[in-house]
């Protein structure tokens, strides 16, 4: 029986507790662009982890901002 190969649009499973990096938490919050987490980022409106070497969205800190609006 043939693998079958995984979709690239399938959605991102979220880590319980967790973290993502830029281009997951952008397929988590429903496939916006990088540039628009990262501008996120920037406003203020979106809070990383940056105590490692790469940016980590905290998966509450995504489900915070997809609930409070995106303003």
């Amino acid at each position: 029986m043939p693998k079958q190969k995984a979709s690239k649009t399938a959605p991102v499973a979220a880590p319980v507790g967790g973290a993502l990096k830029i281009k997951q938490a952008a397929k988590y919050l429903g496939g916006i662009s990088q540039i628009t987490v990262r501008r996120e980022i920037e406003r203020g409106h979106i809070k990383p982890c940056r105590t490692l070497r790469h940016l980590l969205i905290p998966v509450s800190e995504l489900d915070r901002w997809l609930t409070e609006g995106q303003s």
